[in-house]
């Protein structure tokens, strides 16, 4: 009989699992102290014969090295966790390095903030364009030498479909889905394949401009960018506007800003100029208005589009862009707190 009990004593010792010290201690009266469970068996075992003495020694035995063991080992835990608790003060402030903003991201959100302002809305839309909304409905015809204006990535198997060239298929999208007046800028990611330089690569940056109403005039056009340069750059800035060509606008203008870096005196940025390009424009081809439903006798408007990269380059002093694709820490932690 007390071999048994001493056996399904053993089987708790070894499944006992203390949460905290309390229970621990618990255990150690229970089994390991003057009035606990083991010294009630040694005593018992006084009334046993010589033969059977033997083996309840040597069981007795095996459970009192199970339970000291078992003390010993959660009291090293528990010991532990109050040296880590010590050492450790849960109250202190996380000092982890905090991460920036990619310079294309600061001044993305910078050309929405400044253009909210006035009314413009954001509009998105798929960079895997079909012909119409990248090239046709843009006045591009289909023998258009403009298209050679724009080298492309076309999907294989399919010529109809391409990497949009321009953000300028999203306004395409806009004007077929939303009623006039219309006021929005399209950012995004496009792609053409050019020869990757300090001055061009084959995927940047654009946000491309849209306003369409009745009575909209090229006054109304040379203002807003004029409000966006001031606001952007500074209010010295100056802007000027050179007659260009684009499928999609008529009149077409080239702008270009008083170089920021010399103030106008010319360097080696502006070429010794005293300008600096960073944007086309214009008023919104008649054809283009048509093709997306809307009557060209009642509305007009304008258009523009720049490269988000040339401008972070103007504002941040940055002489090649390819550096905005290579994932260099080192200049990255040089926009740390710059939103």
């Amino acid at each position: 009989m007390i071999k048994e009990k001493i056996s399904g004593i053993i089987k708790d010792v070894e499944g006992f699992t203390p949460s905290s010290e309390s229970e621990l201690e618990e255990f150690r009266l229970k089994y390991l102290s003057k009035k606990g469970i083991l010294t009630d068996l040694f005593s018992e075992m006084k009334e046993a014969t010589l033969d059977e003495k033997k083996d309840l020694g040597k069981i007795l035995n095996e459970l009192k090295t199970k339970a000291e063991d078992k003390f010993q080992s959660f009291k090293s835990i528990f010991e532990n966790k109050e040296q880590t608790a010590s050492v450790i003060d849960f109250t202190l402030p996380v000092n982890l390095p905090l991460g920036s903003r990619h310079p294309i991201s600061i001044i993305k959100n910078e050309i929405v903030e400044v253009f909210s302002r006035i009314g413009f809305t954001v509009s998105e839309g798929p960079e895997i364009e079909d012909d119409w909304h990248n090239f046709s409905a843009l006045n591009f015809d289909e023998e258009h030498p403009a298209r050679d204006m724009q080298d492309t990535f076309f999907i294989e198997k399919n010529p109809d479909i391409a990497l949009r060239t321009h953000t300028s298929s999203v306004q395409v999208r806009v004007m077929e889905s939303t009623p006039t007046p219309i006021r929005t800028i399209s950012p995004g990611r496009v792609y053409r394949n050019e020869a990757i330089s300090a001055r061009a690569h084959c995927l940047f940056h654009q946000v491309e401009g849209l306003c369409i109403d009745e009575n909209i005039s090229f006054a109304d056009l040379k203002q807003t960018l004029l409000y966006f340069t001031k606001e952007m750059f500074g209010s010295e800035t100056k802007i000027r506007l050179r007659p260009s060509y684009f499928p999609f606008t008529e009149p077409s203008a080239e702008m270009d800003i008083s170089c920021t870096l010399c103030g106008g005196k010319g360097c080696n940025i502006c070429k010794h100029t005293g300008w600096t390009e960073i944007m086309g424009c214009g008023m919104v081809d008649p054809n283009v208005l048509n093709n997306c439903k809307i009557d060209s006798e009642k509305y007009t408007g304008f258009a523009f589009g720049m490269g988000i990269e040339r401008i972070a380059m103007l504002k941040f002093q940055i002489n090649d862009l390819r550096i905005y694709f290579e994932n260099d820490v080192r200049f990255l932690k040089q926009f740390s707190g710059v939103v």
